[in-house]
């Protein structure tokens, strides 16, 4: 059963992954990495869907692809990427959730580069979190529970008392490696996921709405 995410006893802090959970931009990273696939002879349909919820870097060295600067590589798409921001739609509701939030308990954790979060997050019309931790931030990304622990760490609380909010397998792995309770946001999955089997999903914001109880906690209620 998954563990009760609207608890009154409530929680410490809110933690989100990015793309696919506050804000839409499969789209324009596709047209970037099928590109990318075509050029390293690989099969973008077979390619794309291993990409999400990881860093860049760790998609190119997992590709398979010999003869390459694996960090170079990682640049040239990072570059495309900060470019290409046509499309880039918040999550339903997306916006008006994270502006009810006290600024200080909530962060956005993401496997992409800070210039590509902070570009993308700005082309979405979110507010720009105090804590964002990016790629760059950790030696060892999602499905590792280290960029969630040290987004924790930067809010002053303890992981396990956060609420994660994750769309991918590997953000998924990486919240339950965390120990964290979660809500798998599916706007950007028409087929179910495997890996949201046991979590509380949402498709978007618009019925969730939170308070601070007496204790200070964030509550989250679902409409």
């Amino acid at each position: 059963m998954p563990r009760d995410v609207f608890s009154s006893t409530g929680h410490a802090a809110f933690l989100f992954d990015m793309d696919g959970t506050v804000l839409t931009s499969i789209a324009a990273a596709e047209r970037v990495w099928r590109g990318w696939a075509r050029d390293h002879g690989l099969d973008p349909d077979v390619f794309l869907p291993t990409l999400h919820g990881k860093r860049a870097i760790d998609t190119v060295r997992d590709s398979g692809v010999t003869g390459i600067d694996p960090e170079a590589e990682a640049k040239a798409i990072l570059d495309a990427e900060v470019e290409d921001v046509a499309g880039i739609e918040p999550i339903g509701g997306a916006p008006a959730f994270l502006d009810a939030l006290p600024p200080a308990r909530w962060a956005i954790v993401t496997s992409a580069p800070r210039r590509l979060a902070e570009a993308r997050i700005a082309a979405a019309g979110l507010p720009m979190p105090r804590v964002l931790i990016s790629g760059d931030d950790v030696t060892r990304g999602k499905p590792a529970p280290d960029p969630f622990h040290l987004g924790a760490r930067e809010l002053g609380v303890a992981t396990e008392d956060c609420l994660i909010f994750e769309d991918a397998a590997a953000g998924i792995e990486a919240a339950q490696a965390a120990g964290a309770p979660t809500i798998v946001v599916t706007a950007g999955h028409p087929a179910p996921l495997a890996a949201a089997e046991g979590h509380v999903r949402i498709d978007r914001y618009n019925g969730l709405t939170v308070e601070t109880n007496d204790d200070g906690r964030l509550v989250l209620h679902q409409r």
